[in-house]
């Protein structure tokens, strides 16, 4: 038996934490088997009395039911007997097993590098929610709607004064070219099958959000419009994106007006059938005026932008979103967070190991900005998510 050093384990391309180093034995490479479990999403039992581990995962294929007793060189598999290179064993508390039987039973593509010390896992592809951002400059890209579980179109906005508007430079109600309607795009995409929700944007560059959230009657007219105009335009949702509080001033206000202004939007939007998203800054960010605790519970959902750390069009870093998941995590259930992830950082040798830390902490799903940047990056999105079609 002989330790394999300074070893790193790499998930889907970033490195996982571990209780305890693998070991070589005979050729064989053995690897803590709970932790690399329950980053895969997998259900892992312990039973001191027998020394037997039960592992269970549920998938769109079905559910896998593995046990494995500790000195056996045999797994059940689902009821049935599955050999083992080596009988799994314990070190230090961790129960230590072949790493190829990751590949085998769990369709992960793993590998071990001697001269770097690494193994590397890719974990298989998984049927995530999957929600796009559709904006003015989409439309090449509209083809691939019917591959999400819901699109937020990006024609409206909070403008300058602090009223919701469709009209204006950008976040726009845009031309109908021939046949070929904002309306009909969103009654298309209903469908088939995809939520389309109307994304409302604003930004407090120039304060004109804090203008609309500190003042009531401003505010009840904007929420009134939002879920007019939703209602009226065929959509299923609503997503709200509200950026730049809590920077400067009276943070504290601004959460508990931000709060006020969504508990305001979800009462109404539910009302009239409408889901109901929440767009936030991470909390690693210099934008503090965000309370995803409270938000988690007036939303249906909430989109982490875990980007604009960097310089632009560079990918984002990895240990930072990594941050910003486990510290929104703190605040709301992994059910309700999409990560938010920008293809306009990102490329196809990177955006997969975003997806892939959304899968490591089980969360709901991805939210891609946007449609229009996609297509370059489809094929390497497509390898680690199951797509709606």
């Amino acid at each position: 038996m002989a330790a394999a050093g300074s070893v790193t384990i790499m998930l889907d391309g970033y490195p996982l934490p571990f209780p305890i180093a693998p070991i070589i034995v005979k050729g064989t490479t053995l690897v803590p088997f709970r932790a690399i479990s329950e980053a895969l999403g997998i259900s892992v039992q312990w039973e001191q009395k027998t020394s037997r581990i039960t592992a269970v995962k549920q998938d769109v294929a079905g559910t896998k039911k593995v046990v494995l007793t500790v000195g056996s060189k045999q797994a059940i598999v689902n009821g049935k007997v599955v050999p083992l290179a080596l009988a799994p064993t314990v070190i230090r508390d961790s129960t230590m097993i072949p790493l190829s039987f990751f590949s085998q039973q769990y369709g992960a593509s793993v590998s071990w590098t001697q001269n770097t010390q690494t193994v590397s896992i890719t974990s298989p592809k998984k049927d995530l929610f999957t929600l796009a951002f559709y904006a003015i400059s989409s439309y090449d890209e509209i083809g691939y709607l019917p591959n999400f579980d819901e699109v937020s179109f990006g024609w409206s906005r909070i403008d300058r004064n602090g009223e919701f508007t469709t009209s204006g430079a950008e976040y726009s109600w845009p031309q109908a070219d021939g046949a070929t309607t904002p309306e009909s795009i969103v009654q298309n995409a209903a469908g088939e099958g995809t939520l389309p929700s109307l994304m409302v944007y604003s930004v407090d560059g120039q304060g004109e959000l804090t203008k609309n959230l500190e003042d009531p009657a401003l505010q009840e007219r904007t929420v009134s419009a939002i879920v007019d105009t939703a209602v009226q335009k065929g959509f299923g949702g609503i997503t709200i994106d509200m950026e730049g509080l809590g920077m400067s001033g009276d943070i504290a206000k601004a959460r508990t007006d931000y709060n006020d202004f969504v508990k305001n939007l979800s009462s109404k939007s539910r009302a009239a059938g409408l889901k109901l998203t929440v767009v936030l800054h991470p909390l690693n960010s210099a934008y503090t005026g965000y309370d995803y605790k409270t938000l988690g519970t007036l939303a249906d959902q909430l989109i982490l932008m875990a980007y604009g750390y960097g310089a632009k069009q560079t990918p984002e870093p990895l240990a930072k979103v990594d941050e910003a998941i486990r510290l929104a995590l703190k605040q709301t259930s992994k059910d309700k967070l999409l990560l938010g992830i920008s293809d306009d950082s990102e490329n196809s040798n990177t955006i997969a190991a975003k997806v892939g830390l959304a899968k490591r902490y089980g969360l709901k799903g991805i939210a891609l900005w946007r449609l229009g940047l996609l297509q370059a990056d489809w094929s390497a999105l497509s390898k680690t998510v199951v797509w709606k079609k």
